[in-house]
């Protein structure tokens, strides 16, 4: 372990061990238990070993973990917002024990830091959603992922981190916090603001930051996140081309940009505290807390976990409490009459505003985005990531029961599709990929959510290439078709349909005795009979096919994709 020392205060804690140990470690590493990190785990180690979350040197042991839930300070009174274990789940969490030491390995197998167990627990996972969140409500994403995809079980313990986590791509922007320091040392900035953002930089956020440093008279980091960022959020190599993009609208050698592994809960206000203490181990003297800081998506259409700017009001409860100043700014839009961004207190009423949903929109219709809003340079790298719809790859997502008729809906739209001939397009039905790509699964909840995971794996790929893909499983859970939207929507159009034909019509049509068999128990968890469907909650088509013919419904599809966009009368 290392200590730097820090210009704001405390001590920059470092888990990587020297290189000697580092290769003990590695001889050692065949006796110890291994684990292997997902997305998520991979950035909080990262900001362990690194400092950024000083003055953690590990994973939280019980007694730190209770105090973080209920009190957001650890057990000795420091300053901590949000929970940091390694969650493990399966046989694996059956045969760790205290004391055991676990290699933790990337998903090639790379071994990058030893654990030592000190604690193992049970978590009550809704009561740490209920304190940490302020909600149990799965809608809420963050709350989604600790409930639905965070393992049952917690592991506290010390770290000896043996490598960091390798950043191939855009490797002149990764600096660790003792880099960063190093650099503005070097430059003789010792005022620095911070920025963050998940999304990409417009006009609004660049004269807001600009303003707030010459207010007080601070050099710029932009510190984005391209870790694990908020549901909807643009993928991280396009944002990356956006913020290299717009750097050169920023003060001249008064502007730093690095780019931040960090895996956002959206917990909020205390989201919005925990940027504040990275930003302060990265060497920042001040950060800006924008209306919403650290929330989930949504809230620009008024779907809101937390108040406007509850975050600021628990920040400035905290401000004695952490070595870094919050700088509060207000909610600003365009307005017309002064040709400029303003706070929305000052701003009257002739006000413009888009969110970055309706600004992708418009781009992916093919429509013309006003020059306030962004810059052209902006808006050039993001044409490249959003195509216009008749040119970009899209999934169309049938789920419903079994016999709702979503497979031969699936396959007329399949043959519309491929007689069109202007993309590659890809049939995944249910049955189709059980057999070949899933055909060990069985069917419990655990196989059916990784047989979606798979389906959604392979439609995504096609997506991305800016193909078609064609989903016809039952997928009866609402958090896993959520999961599939949310990666397919990185690279492209994710279109649910809901092939909502009633149970009864469903039984009546069965072809297969499939339900007269689940009556009887001999097919058990099955789908509207012993197992629930949950039926989505906002779906982008909704199709009955109790009295329309498979014809009319598929050209219900059709419209709808001329409609929005995503196919064309032919010239």
């Amino acid at each position: 372990m290392t200590n730097l020392a820090m210009p704001h205060g405390g001590a920059l804690v470092s888990a990587l061990v020297d290189a000697e140990r580092a290769e003990v470690l590695r001889e050692q590493s065949l006796s110890f238990k291994s684990w292997t990190l997902n997305r998520r785990q991979l950035c909080d180690l990262e900001c362990i070993m690194n400092g950024a979350f000083s003055p953690l040197t590990g994973y939280m042991a019980r007694n730190d973990y209770d105090a973080v839930v209920n009190d957001a300070r650890l057990a000795d009174g420091t300053v901590w917002p949000v929970p940091l274990v390694l969650d493990v789940r399966g046989p694996f969490a059956e045969d760790v024990e205290i004391g055991d030491r676990v290699a933790l390995r990337d998903g090639e197998g790379f071994m990058l830091a030893v654990l030592t167990v000190t604690d193992k627990w049970r978590a009550d996972k809704t009561h740490e959603a209920a304190c940490v969140y302020g909600t149990t409500d799965p809608s809420h994403p963050g709350v989604d992922i600790l409930l639905e995809q965070t393992g049952d079980v917690y592991l506290g313990g010390t770290l000896e981190g043996v490598q960091l986590p390798a950043h191939y791509e855009f490797g002149n922007l990764w600096f660790s916090p003792a880099e960063i320091r190093a650099q503005f040392a070097r430059n003789g900035w010792n005022r620095i603001l911070a920025f963050q953002t998940s999304r990409p930089i417009h006009r609004v956020h660049r004269d807001v930051i600009v303003a707030a440093a010459r207010e007080h008279a601070l050099h710029i980091l932009l510190h984005p996140v391209v870790g694990v960022s908020k549901p909807g959020d643009l993928h991280e190599h396009g944002r990356i081309h956006c913020y290299q993009a717009v750097f050169n609208r920023f003060p001249a050698h008064m502007t730093q940009l690095a780019l931040l592994p960090l895996a956002m809960r959206m917990a909020g206000p205390r989201e919005s505290l925990l940027h504040g203490i990275v930003h302060q181990n990265f060497g920042c003297s001040h950060f800006i807390v924008g209306p919403d800081d650290g929330s989930p998506p949504g809230f620009e259409n008024g779907r809101r976990f937390y108040g406007e700017y509850e975050a600021q009001t628990f920040l400035d409860r905290h401000r004695d409490a952490i070595d870094i100043e919050p700088v509060f700014v207000e909610r600003h839009a365009f307005s017309e009459r002064r040709q400029a961004f303003m706070p929305v207190s000052r701003a009257g009423s002739d006000v413009l505003d888009i969110s970055e949903t309706e600004l992708r929109t418009l781009m992916m219709k093919g429509e013309e985005v006003p020059a306030w809003v962004s810059f052209p340079e902006v808006l050039d790298k993001l044409s490249q990531v959003y195509p216009r719809r008749n040119r970009q790859g899209f999934t169309l997502f049938f789920t419903g029961l079994s016999g709702s008729g979503k497979s031969t809906l699936s396959r007329i739209i399949y043959a519309k599709l491929v007689e069109d001939g202007r993309r590659p397009v890809t049939l995944l039905d249910g049955d189709i990929v059980r057999q070949n790509l899933s055909s060990e699964l069985g069917f419990s909840r655990e196989h059916r959510n990784l047989n979606i995971r798979r389906i959604g794996f392979v439609a995504n790929e096609i997506t991305r290439n800016g193909g078609v893909a064609i989903c016809a499983p039952i997928a009866p859970y609402r958090d896993t078709r959520r999961a599939v939207r949310e990666l397919i929507e990185e690279h492209g159009a994710f279109i649910e349909i809901y092939v909502s034909t009633p149970l009864e019509i469903c039984e009546a049509r069965d072809r297969k005795g499939l339900y007269a068999k689940a009556r009887k128990g001999i097919i058990p968890e099955f789908t509207g009979v012993s197992d629930p469907y949950d039926v989505p909650e906002n779906p982008e088509m909704v199709i009955d096919t109790s009295d329309i013919s498979p014809m009319e419904a598929v050209q219900q599809v059709l419209l709808y994709l001329l409609k929005e966009g995503y196919i064309d009368y032919r010239d």
